[in-house]
């Protein structure tokens, strides 16, 4: 109970300091949303440790939101990195003491090229917060790391106030899903993901199946045919009793000198996995993965085959093999 009770404390404190920059929102946050919306360059970032490793997280949120962003690290724009930045662009600096010598280094350099300064940190007093335009106050009461050491509930608070200032550009910008679905190509295979199993798994004819008694030889036939690696063994109502893969042979000929007089029963998986017609694609993945399998079959209440889905029909053929290392993706020579 010790570990589930100081679990329960972390989440607290992280949640209660969230919540407590609800109250402290206010003119500096609209006044940055007008600053980055009226900006013509890009919101750059910049943050050290694990605030940068934040900054680079809201900076890929708005990147991927409709808000044109980049993350700068700080003592690498003190060794050139700052002619990434231009005149038109915003800054957004990360630091929860403010008083990070790397970032408040560049600092005034920005605002000597005309910048507009945006600082994200704890201390609306700090050095950082007296010489940018516009002060977040992302201050938590307390870390949830017991000695107070280790960025956690401060880190968390930032992130989230990150987020925050993404999802009310949105708004402004009015970026619709259409506009979301540009800047993620990738995307068909969220819409994969999202769908039924129904809609996507093999149904009729294109279902490899034997029964109990068929030969070895029919059951090959029938997996050269059907081309998935696979087929259902079922009874004569057409009720699952096993599944038959590429491995079940390789076991088979591995254990038997002459595997031709076998049955599909004597090679057969019984009992494999199975999934609702209703469940998302996702889902099925998930338990591929979990148990380390290729394929699923689909049932009714009555155990009869309905369809049979495998790996490549959830990840599509293509994407599978550019993911596996296969294929090149698509716009490369290599």
């Amino acid at each position: 109970m010790e570990i589930i009770d100081r679990a329960k404390e972390v989440l607290r404190i992280e949640a209660e300091s969230i919540a407590a920059l609800i109250k402290r929102l206010g003119s500096d946050f609209e006044k940055a949303v007008n600053i980055i919306l009226n900006a013509k360059g890009r919101v750059v970032i910049t943050g050290m440790g694990k605030s940068g490793l934040v900054g680079r997280k809201i900076a890929a949120t708005l990147n991927s939101t409709g808000t044109p962003s980049l993350f700068l690290h700080p003592a690498e724009a003190i060794h050139g990195d700052l002619g990434m930045v231009t005149k038109d662009d915003i800054v957004i600096a990360i630091s929860n003491g403010g008083r990070t010598i790397e970032i408040n280094r560049i600092i005034p350099i920005l605002k000597d090229m005309g910048i507009k300064i945006i600082a994200f940190t704890g201390d609306p007093t700090s050095p950082l917060a007296q010489m940018s335009d516009v002060v977040i106050d992302v201050g938590v009461e307390r870390e949830a790391c017991p000695m107070g050491l280790a960025p956690t509930a401060s880190t968390t608070a930032t992130l989230a106030m990150g987020d925050a200032l993404a999802v009310v550009l949105m708004h402004c910008r009015r970026f619709t899903k259409e506009d979301f679905k540009k800047f993620h190509p990738g995307g068909s295979l969220g819409e994969r993901l999202a769908s039924k199993v129904k809609d996507i798994m093999r149904k009729g004819s294109m279902i490899p199946m034997v029964s109990e008694e068929n030969s070895i030889q029919d059951v090959l036939n029938e997996i050269n045919k059907k081309n998935i690696g696979a087929t259902v063994v079922v009874d004569g109502d057409k009720r699952l009793k096993g599944i038959i893969c590429d491995g079940d042979i390789r076991r088979a000929l591995i254990k038997h000198n002459n595997i031709s007089s076998l049955k599909a029963r004597d090679i057969m998986t019984e009992s494999p996995k199975t999934v609702d017609e209703n469940q998302s694609a996702g889902e099925a993945l998930s338990l591929m993965e979990f148990y380390g399998i290729t394929h699923l079959v689909i049932i009714d209440k009555n155990r009869r085959v309905k369809g049979i889905i495998h790996l490549h029909d959830i990840l599509g053929r293509e994407e599978f093999r550019i993911n596996a290392g296969i294929l090149p993706s698509k716009g490369t020579n290599n």
